[in-house]
């Protein structure tokens, strides 16, 4: 078990303002980038979960 100090829990990312999508179609969009950001974010938090079964 880490201690939770030194193994501080992943934060989540920030999402898109309304305005940062250009609604011009971009092959990455702010938004699928924000999906995968997300995606990376609840990887690590539940390898976080795991490593912290007392913080639940």
């Amino acid at each position: 078990m880490s201690d939770p100090q030194s193994d501080p829990r992943p934060t989540p990312p920030e999402p898109p303002l309304p305005g940062d999508c250009c609604d011009s179609g971009c092959e990455r969009c702010v938004y699928d980038i924000y999906a995968d950001e997300m995606t990376m974010y609840r990887e690590r938090l539940a390898r976080w979960r795991e490593r912290h079964p007392e913080a639940e």
